[in-house]
């Protein structure tokens, strides 16, 4: 039976490469978030930080324009970002 040491330098050089590959599988995962146009309300309440009835007033007010398809909400990540800097997309 052999014997493996584990030194401190060991340790922080797999942490490092842990935390490398942590940042990569990251970036992937925001690459293909921010390429998706329509965003579930759940999504929605999540970003802003706002409850379902507040998404509810944004939708009925004219706020923020919406799909409904099977049921579900959908919402452009565009009339976000508008409504987040101000104007509204009712479109």
């Amino acid at each position: 039976m052999e014997i493996d040491i584990v030194t401190k330098e060991d340790l922080r050089r797999m942490k490092m490469e842990m935390m490398e590959e942590i940042r990569e599988i990251l970036k992937e995962n925001v690459k293909k978030e921010s390429n998706r146009q329509w965003l579930r309300s759940t999504e929605v309440r999540e970003m802003l930080g706002i409850s379902p009835g507040t998404l509810q007033n944004l939708r009925i007010n004219g706020t923020l324009p919406y799909r409904k398809i099977g049921g579900s909400m959908y919402y452009r990540r565009e009339d976000i970002r508008k409504m987040m800097e101000g104007g509204n997309s009712n479109g």
